[in-house]
């Protein structure tokens, strides 16, 4: 199992900028990924961005429509950490945000492919 813990979500003005950081502890499988969904009030988990994990792989990353050009996801293996730095942020980005950890590339987009979460964080934007 790997445990994952977030930090770094909190209240800001839209058109502001935010870092996200999940800490990674525990043995990753050489083909992982890890992940960031959102979840906002009423609403599903919804992918925002994934990252191979593994720092043999070429730290190849995906996005959702809704982050791309805005989001940017990246990895510290030495600090065994992933990255969510986010600008432009708008009022619909509000929403409790978590990493996710997968043991390989596959269906990356479905959280329910994910096998551990870390508990989340509150980004709040206000217009």
């Amino acid at each position: 199992q790997v445990q994952l813990v977030e930090s770094g979500g909190g209240l800001v003005q839209a058109g502001g900028s935010l870092r996200l950081s999940c800490a990674a502890s525990g043995r990753t499988a050489s083909r992982a990924v890890m992940g960031w969904f959102r979840q906002a009030p009423g609403k599903e988990r919804e992918f925002v961005a994934a990252i191979s994990w593994s720092p043999w792989s070429a730290g190849i990353t995906y996005y959702a429509d809704s982050a791309k050009g805005r989001f940017t996801i990246s990895r510290d293996n030495v600090k065994n950490t992933v990255y969510l730095h986010m600008n432009s942020l708008k009022p619909e980005d509000t929403a409790v945000y978590r990493c996710g950890y997968k043991r390989n590339e596959l269906n990356y987009i479905y959280a329910s492919s994910y096998d551990d979460w870390g508990q989340g964080t509150q980004v709040t934007v206000s217009s």
